[in-house]
């Protein structure tokens, strides 16, 4: 079973494959691409203990080769010490500008890699092969590539498309729970964003996905693909529409930095509870009605989702400092924050008109919830 979803961008437009055994036949989808029989791969230690040698096999079934970088696993790869790792070891095997690096991991090997291939001979041609639920609905699409600064998440890097995604859903099955519900966090957020009959079928079929029905899985890779592939087609660099598929990550991504990326808090797990907070400070600015928060954390909690910042094991700073750290997010502006705020599930919207005593109250009170 496999669905395509096209990416809409004039001469950088690609398409995302949506199914089961692509790994399989990845070799078949990407020597079309390629002007000789060679690519390198560049994954992650847990990866490639798990599926390396499927997607080796899967190449050479079409005469592919190539070698092989494995770097450790974590947020923390994302970093300028590994990038110059992928670039210089790309270098080594003389990569080409008609080559193809395959990205082979998560959202951490995605954003990496991209960045490198973006960089690498002024740029390099790249295939995202996702292994991560969040990946495969988020952090593959869309070109952007990054690594982290201490000073924030995601703050070096580029907007870089890939020349296709193939996003094996059997690769899910791996996941542990918490790596599948990290996933999770971002496919509600599509429904919250945009398409509240999507949030209302997740209410339904959530458990399922979770419990691993893998035809439901397809259907919310795809539908998920399908909203970032129509808001990437209008707005490619986030100048207007993009910043909605942001929403809950200004609260996330401080959270992650209050949390120094590490394992304390996945980014997927930060990103459903902001899209709890955004709700909440909707709710408290008059935006929203009281029920459409306690919707969205009764969903997720449902879910087995961390949901309020009481879900973080370990000590948080107080609100001016989260405040502060989200003052390093990307989106600032003439030193205004964007936030997206919603009206309704399924109803975001951008604005910098966000009272900061509101966002300071918020985050005062799900600090002493946690006491």
């Amino acid at each position: 079973m496999r669905e395509t979803v096209y990416v809409n961008l004039a001469d950088r437009s690609y398409n995302i494959e949506i199914g089961t055994g692509l790994l399989a036949q990845s070799g078949a989808f990407i020597a079309p691409l390629l002007k000789r029989p060679r690519v390198a791969i560049i994954t992650d230690e847990n990866v490639a203990a798990l599926h390396l040698d499927a997607l080796k096999s899967g190449l050479s079934a079409n005469g592919l080769d190539g070698d092989t970088l494995v770097l450790p696993a974590g947020e923390s790869t994302k970093s300028w010490a590994h990038l110059q790792e992928c670039v210089e070891w790309l270098l080594e095997q003389k990569i080409e500008r008609d080559d193809v690096i395959i990205a082979f991991g998560g959202g951490v090997i995605g954003d990496l890699v991209g960045f490198a291939a973006s960089i690498l001979r002024r740029g390099v041609r790249f295939v995202q092969i996702p292994t991560s639920l969040l990946a495969q609905v988020d952090s593959s699409v869309g070109g952007k590539t990054a690594i982290n600064s201490p000073r924030g998440k995601n703050l070096i890097g580029a907007f870089y498309q890939p020349q296709l995604v193939l996003a094996d859903v059997e690769l899910l099955g791996t996941l542990t729970p918490r790596d599948f519900l990290a996933g999770y966090g971002e496919v509600s957020k599509y429904g919250l964003l945009g398409d509240a009959k999507f949030f209302e079928w997740l209410e339904v079929n959530g458990p399922d996905l979770a419990a691993g029905n893998v035809e439901k899985r397809i259907y919310a890779v795809k539908r998920s693909c399908e909203m970032k592939a129509a808001i990437v087609g209008e707005d490619e660099t986030e100048q207007g529409i993009r910043a909605l598929l942001n929403l809950g990550h200004t609260f996330c991504h401080a959270l992650e930095a209050a949390t120094g990326y590490s394992d304390r808090l996945l980014h997927g797990e930060g990103v459903a509870i902001g899209c709890a907070l955004a709700f909440e400070t909707s709710m408290r600015l008059g935006l929203c009605s009281q029920e459409a928060p306690s919707r969205v954390r009764e969903h997720l909690r449902a879910m087995g989702q961390k949901v309020d910042l009481a879900d973080i094991d370990g000590e948080l700073p107080d609100a001016d400092t989260l405040v502060a750290l989200m003052g390093q997010d990307k989106k600032v502006k003439d030193g205004t924050i964007a936030f997206i705020m919603a009206r309704d599930i399924g109803e975001a919207f951008v604005t910098r008109d966000v009272d900061m005593d509101v966002v300071r109250g918020v985050l005062s009170d799900a600090l002493a919830a946690r006491r």
